[in-house]
Parts: C-alpha cells; structure tokens; sequence
C-alpha cells in the first residue's frame, strides 16, 4: 500500500500529456497550410494578372508566361539553399525572410515598366519567396510532429495550392477590376509585410523541437548512419523521384498558367474563367486526401497510377473545350486536372523523408525538388512559345500528355516509388 501509494499522482500526470502534443500538432499543420495557402495563393494569381500585364505592354505570350516560368524556376533552384537554411537557423528565419521577400516583391512590382523588372520580382524574387514558406520547411517541420501520419498532413499542405486558387485568383481578379492590376499588386504587398508580425511572436523553439515520441527515436536510429547529400545523390532512388517531380510539372505547368487565357479566349466570360479555375481549389483538397487514403487501401503504386489517369482525363477535357466550350467539360476538366494538380505530391514528399531521414534531409529533399521547379519552369515557358508559334493549344496540350506520361513510369519502374 504504501509503495504504491506515490505511484498513482505520476501516472495520473503522465496521461493527460498527449491530448497537449496532439493539439500542438494540429497548431503547426494550421500553420502550414495558412502560409501555404498566402504563398501558393499569390504564385498562381498571375494567371489572372497573365493577359492585364500583356494587354498593357503589349507584350507575346511567352514574354509574359517567361515572368511565371522564372518564378518556378527561382523556387526550385533555390529549394536546396532553403532545406540548408532551415537546418542551419530553424524555421523562425526562414518563414520570417520569405514573408518579407514576398512582401517587396510585390511592391515593386507594382512600379514596374519593364519585362526585366517584373522578371526579377514576379519572377525571381516571388518564386524564393513562396518556396521560403512552401512545401520544403513545411515538409521538414511536420515530419517532427506527424511521424507515419505524415502523408496525410501532407496532402492537407499539397491542398493549399487549391485553397490559394480558389480564394486568390477570383478575389485577384475583382481586385484588379475594381482598382488596377499595380494597386492589386500593392494590396499584396502590404498584407504580406502586415503578416510578418504575428509570425515573429509564435513560439517557434516549441514548434521546431517537434514530438519527442518522433525525434528521439530518429535520432537514436540515425546516429551512425545519416544521410549526406553526395551519398542521396548515388542513389537510384533520388533520380527517380527527380524524374518524376521533373516531368510531371512540365505536364501539369504547360497548361496550368495558360488556363484562365485559354478559357476566355474559348468563350468564357474572364471572372467566370477565373472562378471556374479557381474552384480548383475546393476539388483539389479532396483529390489530395482522395489519392492519400487510396494509398492506405490499394498501396502506393495504384493509388499514384490513379492519379495519373484522372490527370489525362482532364487534359483530354480541356482539349475538347476549345471546340465545345460547355458548362459540363468545364466542370469535368476542374474536377479531373483540378482535384489531380500535386496530388501525388504528399506520396513522394512521405517517402522521400522515409528513405533519406536525417540531419541533412532539408538539403536533401530540397535539392529533389529542383526536379519539380526545373520542371514548372521548363512547361509553363515551353506552353508560351508553343502557343505563339502555333497560335494555338493543340500542340501545348500534346506535351503536357506526353510529359505527365513520362512523369508516371518511375512509378511502374522503381520499386522504392512503391513503398
């Protein structure tokens, strides 16, 4: 009795801790996704802006679709830097320097007379900006706090580019119909600096330090066997996740900037093709958790391939808009290319950071997702020249079908994709 007398008061003590860590999880998701959603909300609101620039400098389309190709370019070339960064410093300064890079980008962009100039802010400096405060650090940051729950936290993060459409890109466009595409960028940049003073006040020693249940068991695994980037760089399974974020953005980013032009110039009204390719947003939350809890079901292979087919569903869709430009291939071509836009995202980010875990996994799983900013860069400007040469979309959709294509056979190939 008298023994275990004490014992009780520590038990009752040891069990009320877990509710607090499952909450301060479900606090640094919120996060994530709310500054995945400014950042990748801003990056796509240039397909609205895509046709008032060029309408006003009277500038081709691939001079204009260059400003977007740079932006994922910037992004991916940077992903690397920004993995090292947060190993380096934590996530405090690398939020806190995208946020504030975001915000005089668009504030000068908003002066801008010249392509250069827009290339350096819209271009450069945004791209850096969203990747500060995307999928890199988020990833890292939510692998300390979700463990094997971490595809599904994930695709809840991947969503957010749905969330940043549907809420950025019809608001962008009322905004630039009521005061300007310059003011519009304005308001941009003045909200983004706004934000920079609740981000510095968060506790962000406690939410990088992440779940001990998580971290301290790999850290005791990894202790004799880490991960460096020249050893990822001899491994097969590296090159095929660059493959696959490679070629798959060059489909996905040869139409996806070129939607909104594409629809006005079909027939629709310019807020209706805003809205419509806005509405992506809502699908593509459930296209995420969809493929995600497929792969929970089927296992990884199936669920992606699904993914993939539904992708080139919609592409098909898209096509046929130009010939009979309807409210039903509108709807599908949203519904299928919508809810499918990174939906594979989460899969390869999960297994990615299974295999390459570490204290290098920042430098590491940046320096794949160049793949995915080579790739962006390499369709959105590749669908620009295309159009102008061939004034037209058959040609730009025939690649983006071949690449997504290409994109899905690592997966039929590999089998650390499977896993």
């Amino acid at each position: 009795m008298t023994i275990s007398a004490p014992r009780e008061p520590a038990q009752a003590e040891e069990i009320p801790t877990a509710p607090p860590r499952v909450r301060m999880a479900f606090v640094v998701l919120g996060l994530c996704f709310a500054l995945s959603v400014i950042g990748r909300g801003l990056g796509e609101s240039f397909t609205v802006f895509l046709k008032p620039i060029s309408d006003s400098f009277g500038w081709d389309r691939s001079e204009v679709v260059s400003i977007y190709s740079l932006t994922a370019l910037a992004g991916g070339l940077a992903a690397p830097l920004i993995g090292r960064l947060f190993d380096h410093s934590g996530p405090r300064a690398v939020y806190a320097l995208g946020l504030l890079l975001l915000g005089s980008a668009f504030t000068a962009a908003a002066h801008a007379q010249a392509l250069w100039q827009f290339q350096i802010n819209i271009g450069l400096c945004v791209g850096i900006g969203i990747a500060l405060i995307g999928n890199v650090p988020n990833s890292i940051l939510l692998g300390r706090w979700f463990g094997k729950k971490l595809p599904t936290a994930m695709a809840v993060i991947y969503s957010a580019t749905g969330a940043g459409v549907l809420i950025l890109l019809p608001g962008s466009q009322l905004l630039i119909d009521a005061i300007g595409w310059r003011s519009t960028y304005q308001a941009f940049g003045a909200a983004t600096f706004i934000l920079l003073v609740p981000l510095a006040l968060l506790p962000w020693r406690l939410f990088a330090a992440g779940a001990p249940h998580i971290t301290r068991p790999v850290a005791d695994e990894l202790a004799g066997d880490a991960w460096t980037l020249s050893r990822a760089l001899r491994h097969h399974a590296f090159w095929a996740f660059f493959s696959t974020f490679f070629f798959t953005a060059v489909g996905m980013y040869a139409i996806a900037p070129q939607v909104v032009a594409y629809l006005i110039d079909a027939g629709f009204a310019p807020l209706q093709a805003a809205t419509a390719w806005g509405f992506s947003g809502v699908v593509l939350l459930f296209g995420m958790l969809g493929v995600s809890a497929l792969d929970g079901l089927i296992g990884r292979r199936p669920s992606v391939l699904f993914s993939y087919a539904v992708s080139i569903a919609g592409i098909l869709m898209l096509w046929a808009l130009q010939f009979s430009p309807n409210i039903f291939l509108l709807t599908g071509f949203v519904l299928c290319f919508g809810s499918m836009i990174g939906s594979r995202g989460p899969l390869l980010s999960a297994t990615a950071m299974k295999i390459f875990r570490g204290r290098r996994l920042g430098t590491i799983y940046g320096t794949i997702t160049i793949g995915s900013g080579l790739g962006s860069a390499l369709g959105s400007w590749s669908g620009g020249v295309i159009h102008d040469l061939t004034h037209g979309y058959d040609a730009v959709i025939l690649l983006a079908l071949v690449s997504v294509v290409i994109g899905m056979i690592p997966f039929l190939v590999v089998p650390a994709l499977r896993t």
